[in-house]
């Protein structure tokens, strides 16, 4: 079995952080989003990667490598325009040849085992099985409409839901797909949607698994989703000290601290994560909060946030709060401001608080 990881699009929902950074290298609890799903892929026993790679090629290729790293091995597959997940499948379809395939996609976390899911596929052999799981607001997902345990349709992001039963984004195909993916014809919105694909398969006559996921999931395509995202990975932190902490300081509940960092009368207050080389100083760090490499905090308060490398926050007189701040950001405070704010900034800005 192959892998194929679809790492295009535009994130245009987590704008501006994605003016300059692909989607799926966005970090959650320091760590980009794309390499939790190939992780849970390699743990399945797959080591055959196709990626599918849009405007951020370059960027993504560079971040991933050669998928040594986790002892696989990475083919990276351009896609000319985002038509759609059944697009990509059709333009990876030279690479994938007849074998049976998972598809993730890249943006997605999901907190359960894919092998089970794998293996599963392996011993009933189905054209297809879907992960699905309930969801607060179907109409923004590709949805199933159940009889029972079958599923009698699939539709994408329609506006009167059958269920609340929304696709998760992994799927399990064989050769079949590609079949049925010949016969699309472009949706309302444009795309070659992979909802419409599996429904062929449905009415082909095919089996379609489906499987409601146990655990959490989460599309982290927007801001707040990528901050609930962050917050549920550091749930099962495992504590770290290996920074410069002085006797003013606090460490409190699960704290990972990375080399070269320096804490000086200061209070973490986890679960946190912090990278390498960083200086706390004078400081507040509260929970749910992931900071990157080489970033300063000086005499600020902050929590339920993520913070990208090499910024600097300077007595800021508010507790920062459900924010998420791009690389290379300085934000210093030169009197007072109202008690309460929200950042979500672009790499390389730079805000001066009166």
């Amino acid at each position: 079995m192959k892998a194929l990881i679809l790492a295009g699009g535009k994130g245009t929902r987590l704008r501006p952080i994605t003016f300059s950074m692909a989607k799926q290298l966005v970090p959650v609890a320091n760590k980009p989003v794309i390499e939790y799903g190939i992780e849970s892929i390699v743990n399945a026993g797959i080591r055959d990667f196709g990626i599918i790679v849009g405007d951020t090629a370059k960027e993504v290729e560079a971040a991933l490598g050669d998928g040594s790293r986790w002892g696989a091995r990475f083919t990276f597959i351009p896609q000319p325009e985002p038509l759609g997940l059944a697009h990509a499948v059709a333009t990876a379809k030279d690479y994938l040849g007849d074998e049976e395939f998972i598809m993730y996609l890249g943006d997605n976390l999901i907190k359960t085992d894919v092998g089970e899911f794998v293996r599963e596929f392996e011993r009933h052999r189905p054209a297809a099985t879907i992960l699905l799981t309930p969801v607060p607001n179907p109409s923004e997902f590709g949805v199933a409409e159940m009889d029972g345990e079958r599923v009698v349709r699939l539709e994408e992001k329609p506006k009167e839901p059958k269920s609340n039963l929304a696709l998760v984004g992994v799927y399990l195909f064989d050769k079949r797909i590609h079949e049925s993916i010949s016969r699309l014809k472009p949706s309302w919105r444009g795309e070659y949607e992979i909802t419409d694909a599996i429904q062929g398969l449905i009415e082909a006559g095919c089996e379609v698994r489906s499987h409601v996921v146990r655990g959490w999931w989460k599309d982290t395509g927007t801001v707040e989703a990528m901050l609930e995202a962050n917050r549920l990975i550091l749930e099962d932190l495992e504590p770290r000290i290996e920074a410069d902490v002085d006797a003013e300081s606090r460490i409190e509940g699960r704290v990972t601290l990375g080399e070269g960092t320096v804490v000086e009368g200061s209070t973490i207050r986890g679960p946190v994560a912090i990278g390498k080389g960083c200086s706390i100083v004078g400081s507040y760090v509260g929970p749910f909060t992931s900071i990157a490499d080489n970033v300063q905090l000086v005499g600020t308060e902050i929590e339920n946030s993520i913070v990208l490398q090499d910024s600097r926050l300077s007595r800021v007189p508010s507790r920062i709060e459900g924010s998420l701040i791009g690389r290379g950001v300085t934000v210093v405070c030169q009197g007072r401001v109202p008690r309460s704010i929200q950042i979500v900034m672009g790499d390389s800005g730079s805000l001066s608080l009166p």
